[in-house]
């Protein structure tokens, strides 16, 4: 039995008063981290991964629930915690070495202690030699390699790292993941426990001991397995390959997490739908643009109709927030329809891919309006009007009940781009008004 380190027990994030329209980020979730494992958490955007990383560490406080250290409520202790974030986050007037010191400094350590420690894990983390430079003379990797020293030097016993490679050209990315394992399996850094949120599910599934896939709107744990592989790990072993499909197919298939196979040997476990979450009366739109949509069906038309999604997302050198979103407005507009990691074209979607350009337009058009409820409430509200015009805030207060204001703006953003592929309305940025008109909107009245 692990050693818990941290314990999450009910922990949730939600905006607005009770009783009021809530807008709920995450849904009550219970969540551990463990001495002697990496945990990592994946996620479509929108998922609140980096939400519940900052609750876990401290930094931001949720709306209910509790976290617990080491069996006592955070609140009243000093969690020895460090983040690696996505960008370097570097004071650029400070040399490497002062970057690194600057958190001892911060916690009152004296010059000399603080200047050993600190060259000890620049050596650590292969930066001896380049104490003197300031970010700017830095590539980005090395810029990641202060971060990660800044974040080691004062011996957290959980490090957390948020989508750390991210920003990294992808030979840097695997060289550090490399070398981070490596660090971590010979223990030469004092962490116990590593917290790792990415959108990588490769990344993932070659680091971790354990990993969470959280579903989103509002953001609550679908599956929580144990890896089950030795390291080091190979990407094209069928074990491996065997939990990188299974995390697809859980991303795929919003409603149900699937049952893995029992030649996996993973143990896993799906969470249940959010207590108390608000029903949401829109589907949250997948913002996928429809040229996206279009090159996605044929791409699949040349693999003869379907293939992995892992294989395509791969191949294309797509993350999960790239193709993700993509599969989903597709599977939506039913074009394609996915099934255990796998996507396949319908016969809507092979008609589609065959159709010229004006076809293509009439067929997204009508798919939207059966099945889009944003799209099809746009267009009869604006049909409705004499002068078919009516002020975006019209729209933008009605989702705003259901959804955060960042993903209200984006939910409209992405109704317009198929609202104007498909000729079903348009819409003028300078007045902020949608209409069905050959004319301006600036020229009539709402």
């Amino acid at each position: 039995m692990l050693e818990t380190i941290i314990e999450a027990r009910g922990l949730e994030k939600f905006y607005g008063e009770p009783g009021e329209n809530v807008i709920q980020v995450i849904a009550p979730t219970d969540i551990s981290v463990c001495a002697g494992e990496i945990l990592a958490v994946l996620g479509p955007s929108g998922s609140g991964k980096s939400t519940l990383l900052r609750m876990l560490t401290g930094l931001s406080k949720p709306s209910a629930g509790e976290v617990l250290w080491h069996g006592k409520p955070v609140a009243v202790q000093a969690p020895n915690v460090s983040i690696v974030f996505q960008s370097f986050a570097l004071f650029p007037w400070l040399t490497v070495l002062e970057n690194v010191e600057a958190p001892l400094k911060a916690r009152g350590v004296a010059e000399i202690p603080r200047r050993k420690r600190s060259l000890k894990i620049l050596e650590t983390v292969g930066l001896d030699g380049f104490e003197a430079a300031y970010p700017k003379e830095l590539s980005g990797g090395m810029k990641q390699r202060v971060g990660f020293a800044r974040a080691l030097v004062v011996e957290p016993e959980v490090l957390f790292m948020d989508e750390p490679f991210s920003a990294l050209d992808v030979l840097t990315a695997e060289n550090l993941r490399t070398e981070t394992l490596e660090l971590w399996a010979n223990k030469s850094i004092p962490t116990r426990a590593i917290y790792l949120v990415t959108h990588n599910i490769e990344e993932a599934v070659l680091l971790a001991d354990r990993i969470i896939v959280l579903g989103k709107n509002p953001g609550r744990i679908r599956t929580d397995f144990q890896v089950g592989l030795p390291q080091p790990r190979d990407r094209k072993s069928a074990g491996f390959l065997q939990r990188v499909d299974y995390i697809y197919k859980v991303l795929t298939q919003p409603d149900a997490a699937p049952q893995l196979a029992p030649e996996t040997e993973i143990a896993a476990s799906a969470g249940a739908g959010p207590r108390g979450a608000p029903r949401v009366k829109y589907p949250m739109l997948p913002h996928a643009r429809p040229g996206g949509i279009s090159g996605m069906l044929e791409i699949l038309t040349d693999r003869g109709g379907h293939d992995d999604i892992y294989h395509l997302a791969d191949d294309l050198s797509f993350e999960i927030d790239d193709v993700l979103p993509i599969v989903e407005a597709s599977a939506m507009l039913g074009l394609v329809r996915v099934s255990e990691g796998d996507v396949e074209l319908t016969p809507a979607g092979h008609h589609y891919v065959d159709a010229d350009i004006a076809e293509r337009k009439e067929l997204f058009g009508k798919a939207a309006m059966e099945r889009v409820t944003l799209i099809r409430q746009i267009k009869r509200a604006l049909e409705s009007k004499s002068n078919h015009t009516l002020p975006d805030e019209f729209f933008h207060d009605t989702l705003d009940e259901h959804f955060s204001e960042e993903e209200t703006i984006q939910q409209l953003e992405t109704a317009i781009n198929w609202g104007r592929y498909a000729g079903l309305f348009d819409y003028d940025s300078g007045s902020r008004k949608f209409y069905i008109s050959d004319e301006e909107p600036e020229t009539v009245t709402a």
